[in-house]
């Protein structure tokens, strides 16, 4: 394929990547990250970029988009008093440093592995989406101590090997905690941050083979697609937005929980080769 159209073919699928993400992620309040990577994955995968270090090159550009999008998202939440900051004094510090392992962890693993662990974690978020219920609690008020120092690099190092931000384990974290559900929310947007901005600075430094790369990509992150999908995803949230509020979004999540198990079924197959 000509070069000229290889960047057509590639412009037009990152802007339908980012207007749909955008759309969900005003629509469903999910965060862009479970929608990027994969759907990177298949864009760069469709134009030939298809080598062993194809997920982290997904990955790490989800997460530099994260950066922007939470960042944004804080300071909108924080207007409204609903970030609750001394969650994020006591989680912050425990994320950074699963996040800084993710990176190294990631770095060091071939497509297939963290295509694998995409698959397996977007199982478990996709049945959570489906089946869990508001409801749910473990406990009235977050883990401190010795369960913080445990579960906080986890919430850091799993959303790195999968690309995303605080939205798709920080909310289901602090709503089971009996953390309030727009505070939860607000307060995952500032987990975003803390998570994303270590692990881009850390991708930063890993080597692609030139050959295996799309055009404009500084270390591990696509800078093309990085810049695409922020310009489309701020068109399209404030539609989402405006749908969620024009009807009732639960059956619609109930949808997308099926539709992220069926995507992560296929980025099963294709991880074991089927």
């Amino acid at each position: 394929m000509p070069e000229i159209e290889l960047l057509l073919m590639m412009l037009g699928l990152l802007m339908a990547i980012g207007a749909i993400a955008g759309v969900l992620a005003g629509l469903l309040g999910v965060g862009g990250g479970i929608v990027l990577v994969p759907s990177y994955f298949y864009a760069f995968q469709t134009l030939g970029y298809d080598g062993p270090q194809l997920m982290q090159m997904c990955l790490a550009t989800s997460l530099a988009t994260i950066i922007v999008t939470s960042l944004r998202s804080v300071h909108s939440h924080n207007k409204k008093g609903a970030v609750e900051w001394s969650i994020l004094r006591g989680w912050g510090p425990g994320i950074v440093v699963g996040a800084i392992v993710g990176v190294l962890v990631a770095a060091s693993l071939r497509s297939a592995t963290l295509q694998g662990i995409f698959g397996v974690l977007a199982l478990v978020i996709g049945a959570y989406m489906g089946l869990g219920r508001s409801e749910w609690r473990l406990g009235q008020q977050m883990p401190r101590g010795i369960a913080r120092l445990v579960i906080s690099p986890m919430v850091g190092f799993l959303s790195v090997l999968m690309g995303i931000g605080g939205g798709s384990f920080g909310v289901p974290l602090m709503t089971l905690f009996a953390t309030p559900i727009h505070r939860a929310v607000a307060t995952a947007a500032g987990f975003g941050v803390i998570i994303a901005v270590p692990a881009v600075i850390g991708f930063l430094f890993v080597s692609i083979d030139p050959a295996q790369r799309p055009p404009m990509t500084l270390g591990a992150v696509n800078l093309v697609a990085f810049a695409i999908t922020i310009a489309m995803t701020l068109m399209t949230t404030p539609l989402g937005v405006k749908l969620a509020h024009a009807m009732d979004p639960k059956p619609l999540k109930r949808v997308f929980a099926v539709f992220l198990t069926l995507v992560a079924l296929n980025m099963l197959r294709k991880a074991f080769g089927l």
